[in-house]
C-alpha cells in the first residue's frame, strides 16, 4: 500500500476531514521522516520507534489532533515534542508562508535529525528549539495553536496561558493511556475542554 493509499484511507473513515489537511498529508510523505528500516513501512497506520524511546505517531492519531487542532494559514503555533520533524512539516504546509512553527525537542539527537528531516522539505518558517516543551516557549507567546505529542499527567497551566484568544491546544493527559484534551481559549480567563479517551504516547518530558 502507497501513503496515498493510507490517507484516501484515513478520508474514507472520516478521520481526516478537511481539504487542506487532507492536502498537507497527500503531500507529506511520512517516510521522510522515518528511520531507514522502517521507511518501507511509512504507509501502515501504526506508530514506529525513532530511537531513545521516542516514535513518530500513527497517521490516524496525526489526523485525528489535527481535525480537532484546525490549523490555519497564517497561525503562529507551538508544535512541543516534534520528534521526527513530521508534525513540524506538516503545521508549516498547513500555515503557509504568512505562518511560523515553533517547534521544541528535549532530546539532542532526535532534535538534530528531526530538524533536518524538516529543511529537507524546503520549509522556512520553522523555528527549532531544543529543550523542555513542558513550560512552553513563553518567549514567542501568545500561539494559535499549541500541539504536544506526548502525555502529561496533568494539564500543564503554562501551555493554556501562552494561547491566544481564540486559540486551542491538543495534548495527551494520563498515565499508561491517556485522553486526547482540547482546550480552547474562549477570553482572558475562559476556557473549554473537551476530553477523547483511548490514547497512547510517549511521556512529556521536564
Amino acid at each position: 500500500m502507497s501513503w496515498k493509499d493510507l490517507v484516501s484511507q484515513l478520508v474514507d473513515k472520516e478521520i481526516l476531514k478537511t481539504p487542506d489537511i487532507i492536502r498537507a498529508f497527500n503531500k507529506i510523505d511520512r517516510a521522510n521522516f522515518m528511520t531507514e528500516n522502517t521507511k518501507k513501512l511509512a504507509a501502515s497506520d501504526v506508530a514506529f520507534p525513532i530511537g531513545f524511546g521516542q516514535t513518530i505517531s500513527q497517521p490516524a492519531t496525526v489526523a485525528f489532533m489535527l481535525e480537532k487542532l484546525q490549523p490555519r494559514a497564517g497561525n503562529k503555533i507551538l508544535d512541543i515534542g516534534f520528534g521526527s520533524g513530521w508534525t513540524s512539516a506538516l503545521l508549516a504546509e498547513l500555515v503557509g508562508k504568512t505562518g511560523e512553527i515553533y517547534s521544541v525537542e528535549i532530546i539532542k539527537k532526535i532534535y538534530e535529525t528531526g530538524k533536518e528531516n524538516v529543511k529537507k522539505q524546503n520549509y522556512k518558517n520553522v523555528h527549532f528549539f531544543l529543550g523542555s516543551g513542558s513550560q512552553g516557549l513563553p518567549k514567542f507567546a501568545p500561539y494559535d495553536r499549541i500541539l504536544v505529542s506526548a502525555a502529561a499527567n496533568e494539564l500543564p497551566l503554562d501551555l493554556k496561558k501562552q494561547l491566544n484568544s481564540g486559540g486551542k491546544l491538543i495534548i495527551p493527559i494520563g498515565g499508561i493511556t491517556q485522553a486526547l484534551i482540547l482546550v480552547e481559549r474562549k477570553n482572558k480567563n475562559q476556557f473549554s475542554e473537551v476530553h477523547y479517551p483511548g490514547f497512547m504516547f510517549v511521556r512529556l518530558k521536564n
